[in-house]
């Protein structure tokens, strides 16, 4: 592990030119297959990969943002869904994760709202489709949707709280997306209510994953509890997984603070109309910063070394790069997480 410089935060976050230099650094990493692993001889994940190609059309990266999506489109099961990890070469764990198959329809949204390209988003909508199909079938009654499937078809047992979250805004995403190019999937409506509902009101649904900050922000993040009820439940969770000046822990009972989770976090802030303190949290999170403008993952305190030792990540500095977005709300893409997309 590495030591973490303590420099004064500017007033701004992130300037312009620094994001420009975070595309830049995720553009490095990207293979010339079009994948994104995490860091430079690493794996990747599907919706990590989405995530970074998102950040690279925000910062105005759109040949290889749409290479990243070529690549979702041939390696795509014939079920419509990923492997949870891949490495340049194959597949390095062949489960298959809900939550990374759905986040396809947040980034092919995204891409429209960027571009308003008809012809991308008919091409794509194909591919967002089957992953959809792929994910509600494994919603139970109740509503929630079960973490993953094992290659051969088995279910997991048991539903998380943070994915079934995300899918809930995947699946606005790919309404939106059907509309736009003209199809009607009135099931996904009513199969996201109910998603929705449970997210918000049954948390006995889900595996207990409490000591985890994702659980405590995701379901605000994602527009699941909104109004009084997310700003209460922001709240009620800052004193457990906030380290003040620093950022957000990753697990409540451990110093580990992670820059994804602080901009995440900054983008659950902002959806409840508080960018006072979604500034903060990403003006935190440039602690992380390193002089190339990639983003070290962790950083762990009060010995200020970064953890994972020397690791900087695609999806970080795409965390970075959307919750920059999202604050200044100029462009077309900043309300993606901040509004229902349906």
């Amino acid at each position: 592990m590495t030591s973490t410089p303590t420099d004064r935060l500017p007033a701004d976050p992130v300037s312009p030119a620094q994001l420009a230099a975070t595309a830049a650094a995720i553009a490095e990493v990207q293979l010339p297959s079009g994948l994104i692993p995490w860091f430079p001889g690493g794996h990747a994940d599907p919706w990590n990969h989405t995530e970074a190609a998102m950040g690279l059309l925000t910062a105005g990266h759109r040949p290889e943002a749409e290479r990243a999506y070529e690549w979702l489109c041939r390696t795509q099961r014939p079920d419509g869904s990923w492997h949870a990890y891949y490495l340049p070469y194959g597949v390095a764990d062949p489960k298959l994760d809900a939550n990374g198959v759905a986040y396809v329809a947040t980034g092919v949204w995204h891409h429209w709202l960027a571009t308003a390209d008809p012809g991308f988003a008919n091409t794509l909508f194909p591919v967002v489709d089957r992953a959809i199909e792929f994910v509600l079938d494994l919603q139970t009654g109740r509503g929630e949707i079960l973490w993953a499937r094992r290659a051969d078809g088995w279910p997991w047992s048991y539903a998380l709280l943070t994915g079934s979250s995300s899918i809930s805004h995947s699946l606005g995403c790919a309404l939106a997306l059907a509309a736009v190019v003209g199809v009607e999937r009135p099931g996904w409506a009513e199969a996201r209510q109910r998603l929705i509902h449970t997210v918000a009101h049954r948390p006995e649904a889900f595996a207990p994953k409490d000591r985890w900050a994702m659980d405590w922000y995701y379901p605000v993040l994602a527009g699941a509890v909104t109004g009084a009820a997310a700003t209460a439940r922001l709240g009620a969770g800052w004193d457990t997984f906030v380290l003040e000046g620093r950022g957000v822990r990753c697990v409540s009972d451990e110093p580990w603070v992670t820059a994804a989770e602080t901009c995440e976090c900054a983008m659950a802030y902002l959806r409840t109309g508080d960018a006072a303190t979604s500034r903060q949290l990403l003006g935190w999170a440039q602690r992380h910063r390193d002089e190339a403008g990639s983003y070290h993952t962790g950083i762990v305190y009060p010995e200020q070394v970064h953890f994972p030792a020397a690791e900087t990540s695609t999806y970080t500095a795409a965390a970075v790069i959307l919750a920059a977005d999202a604050l200044a709300g100029v462009s077309s893409t900043s309300r993606l997480f901040l509004t229902d997309q349906r």
